[in-house]
């Protein structure tokens, strides 16, 4: 069970996210501060696996908090709530494990507690059985009705190619960035994405059906059936080989 302090300046929020976490069976106590400065000295008494840290708090902000919280010796995994998108950058330059826009949402919040999970699970493979460091993730720039915000790279189900642009779809929107889609396949075969098409770059880590014995390849991923093309077949195919697990001899 995790323990979770949610810090945030207006009760409302306070007690709407409460009831959204206390749905989790994975979530145990949750504690409440309405400023920073009483967040810091509840975790002082109560150390706690993860912050749900506000951004906008009078005093000692969520950014203020989450630097305090460094110097921690139980340094909880940090989630941003906050309804400004402009802090995306920053939140993950403090290795926050996620960054969730309110209002927010039961699954989005879902996806949030499990990469809580994760950061924990690699915490107790530490010496000290802490939080480890946490990798920023990657964060790419993009534009949606005019308004530029920061998403991160692991939150891209599929890349479609659109001309001299890419369109990258997540779980919440697609965004159309100018970049090539040779580019995005070069720059993020390490992350993981694999070209399956002239027309699309998917990522591995989310693929859901695979069908590649057929007269019409394909992959699915975010429910979405993706042609395979017949050239790229045989490098595919090695690909998803070589990541499918066997049984030892």
């Amino acid at each position: 069970m995790i323990s979770v302090l949610i810090a945030d300046d207006e009760q409302p929020a306070i007690d709407e996210l409460a009831f959204l976490l206390s749905q989790d069976p994975r979530i145990g106590t949750v504690h409440q501060a309405s400023s920073g400065s009483e967040a810091i000295r509840l975790l002082t008494r109560e150390p706690v696996d993860a912050a749900f840290l506000d951004i906008h708090m009078p005093g000692l902000n969520g950014f203020d908090l989450a630097r305090a919280l460094q110097r921690f010796e139980h340094r909880p995994a940090l989630v941003f709530v906050t309804a400004d998108e402009e802090g995306a950058l920053e939140a993950f330059d403090l290795a926050a494990v996620d960054y969730l826009l309110k209002p927010v949402r039961t699954e989005r919040l879902q996806r949030s507690i499990g990469r809580i999970v994760e950061v924990l699970k690699a915490g107790q493979a530490t010496p000290t059985g802490g939080i480890p460091t946490v990798t920023a993730p990657e964060m790419i720039a993009v534009t949606l009705g005019g308004t530029t915000r920061m998403i991160r790279r692991d939150e891209v189900r599929y890349v479609q190619a659109q001309g001299d642009y890419a369109r990258l779809h997540t779980d919440e929107a697609s965004y159309l960035v100018r970049v090539p889609m040779a580019d995005l396949e070069r720059q993020w075969a390490d992350a993981g994405f694999l070209r399956v098409h002239r027309s699309y770059l998917v990522s591995l880590a989310h693929l859901t059906r695979i069908r590649l014995g057929t007269d019409h390849p394909s992959v699915t991923i975010a429910g979405a059936e993706l042609p395979v093309s017949r050239r790229l077949l045989p490098a595919v195919r090695e690909r998803l080989e070589s990541a499918t697990l066997r049984p030892r001899p």
